[in-house]
């Protein structure tokens, strides 16, 4: 991620009414927010949409309708009965659905017989018929018209294909955010921005024609890397360019717009229900984002940290200009200092406490990531309509979004997050009451707690990122965020593996088994992080002994 989030404590007060200044003491006399930096934030937040519908994309792309093996040698079979004889090959062929009473058929078998010499019961199924393995079937088309999966078959034996995509594009994201972190620091953040861009629109209207899987993996793989390039980008330009009061803000705003992409995703996916137009309607609109290129300034504090000042300069008195303020003939300190000497990242394992405190942090950042994808994919699990679920699903980020603006400085880090995950854990666990006893009398609540620990896992991810900041000494701070994101998506790759599973083991037990998974480790997570100390209204550390007497 960008610089890191700041307390108030280091704001300056006062800045010169003339001379050099800091850029924080110039962006303070422009207008820490002004009317300049609300446009170009807006501006940069409105990829975070496309973000959030390609981050959640396969919950449509790769949603697996209810589906039977089709029928030997009948010809337009169809998963719906068509009339009375077609029910009677139905009967005769496909075996009731034993593994989960959801269901009505069996999804993989059918049954083989020598029709010359087999009775049937009175429900039509053959008496002693064996079940063998099919090769083809016919889908439900209520909630879908068509998905990636039933148009390939990846079902049954190829189920593991559909998690193995979904982890697939999780691995891109880490490779995006390692790729593009660098480059953002070595070309630009303009140029990155425009670059991962160009990427997420390619990728994105390629992925509708992709003609088999091989293709699939390799263009989502593409898109969670130029995810990665366009959303922490925009992260660190929104950062950069206000003032340090109000840093602390950007992300949890950007994270709104990342909300309602997905609630946006559910609406399309309900009106169109075919995956190759979704993909098509989702990925044409990013087309104007290769027009950014003349209307989103490069940051200044990137350009004065290469020595840029003349550029850095020019973009600061068109933000003064623009939001009426007056600026001095020279605004900025030319003058070269020498940078804090940046440790080695090492270095965190020579203090027991940093030692701990670090484990306790990177397992928060696996398991927020864990559980906020986990249960934004597994919204397509749950009973009910799949689009209203997962609808709600991102509905439920805005409060607490919200909610983490509102008390992030009034509870506390510590507070705050430990709250958020443990009353998302909890909730979660509590659905294994109303899955295994309360049958469907209960699913709407099941719906309820699965929903309220998606509230909790959003509200941390969106603490987890000023907290850890504010944990750990300057010389190592950006290090640290380094490896906690990247243990973040290893979190996100380990999802869609646990919300899946629910596939492989069906039943009520299925539903239970991954709700169960994330609630206990959001519950774990909350837990340890009352081991850590408060950060609020404190001078955060500098030096690796300023971290290790911190809190203590």
């Amino acid at each position: 991620m960008g610089d890191p989030q700041q307390t108030e404590s280091l704001v300056p007060k006062t800045f010169p009414d003339f001379g050099v200044m800091q850029l924080d003491e110039v962006l303070e006399k422009i207008g820490q927010f002004g009317r300049y930096q609300k446009i170009i934030f807006v501006l940069i937040c409105i990829p975070g949409i496309s973000c959030g519908i390609v981050m959640t994309l396969a919950v449509i792309l790769l949603g697996v309708p209810n589906h039977r093996c089709s029928i030997p040698g009948y010809e337009n079979d169809t998963y719906s009965i068509q009339d009375s004889v077609h029910q009677d090959y139905v009967s005769r062929y496909i075996p009731p659905s034993t593994k989960d009473t959801s269901l009505i058929y069996d999804g993989c078998q059918l049954y083989s017989y020598n029709s010359s010499s087999t009775t049937f019961d009175n429900s039509s199924h053959p008496i002693n018929a064996s079940l063998v393995t099919c090769a083809s079937w016919v889908y439900d088309d209520s909630e879908f018209y068509e998905t990636f999966v039933s148009k390939h078959d990846l079902v049954c034996g190829s189920h593991y294909k559909v998690s193995t995509a979904k982890s697939i594009f999780f691995g891109g994201v880490l490779v995006g955010a390692l790729v593009f972190g660098s480059l953002s620091d070595g070309i630009g953040r303009k140029k990155t921005i425009m670059v991962s861009m160009a990427l997420l629109f390619a990728s994105s209207l390629g992925l509708a024609w992709a003609p088999n899987y091989i293709a699939y993996v390799i263009l989502r793989f593409l898109a969670g890397m130029a995810f990665s390039g366009t959303f922490i980008t925009a992260y660190v330009i929104g950062v950069e360019i206000v003032g340090p009061t109000k840093r602390k803000y950007t992300g949890i705003i950007n994270e709104i717009f990342f909300a309602f992409g997905e609630c946006c995703l559910a609406g399309i996916g309900y009106l169109v229900r075919d995956w190759h137009h979704v993909e098509i309607i989702i990925a044409a609109p990013m087309v104007l984002y290769l027009t950014y290129w003349w209307f989103i300034p490069e940051s200044p504090r990137w350009l004065i940290n290469k020595g840029r000042f003349d550029e850095a300069e020019d973009i600061l008195r068109k933000a003064a200009k623009f939001n009426k303020k007056e600026l001095p003939e020279k605004i900025l300190d030319r003058e070269v200092r020498d940078k804090p000497k940046q440790e080695k990242i090492y270095k965190i394992f020579t203090s027991r406490i940093l030692f701990i405190r670090t484990l306790i942090i990177l397992y928060n950042w696996m398991v927020v990531s864990l559980v906020y994808y986990g249960l934004t994919l597994n919204s397509g699990n749950l009973s009910g309509d799949v689009y209203l679920n997962f609808f709600f699903s991102g509905m439920v980020e805005f409060p607490a979004y919200i909610i983490s603006i509102i008390f992030l400085d009034r509870l506390g880090r510590r507070t705050l997050h430990c709250t958020s995950m443990l009353a998302g854990g909890i909730a979660c666990l509590s659905t294994i009451f109303t899955v295994l006893y309360g049958g469907k009398d209960l699913q709407t609540l099941t719906t309820v707690l699965a929903l309220i620990g998606k509230l909790g896992s959003s509200a941390g991810f969106a603490i987890i990122y000023i907290y850890s900041a504010e944990l750990f000494p300057t010389v190592l701070r950006n290090a640290a965020i380094g490896i906690f994101s990247c243990g973040a998506r290893v979190g996100s790759m380990v999802a869609p593996l646990i919300a899946d599973s629910s596939q492989l083991i069906g039943g009520k037990m299925g539903q239970a088994v991954p709700l169960v998974i994330f609630g206990a480790a959001s519950v774990l997570a909350g837990i340890l992080t009352m081991f850590l100390p408060e950060t609020l209204n404190t001078r955060l550390p500098e030096t690796i002994e300023d971290a290790r007497l911190f809190g203590t």
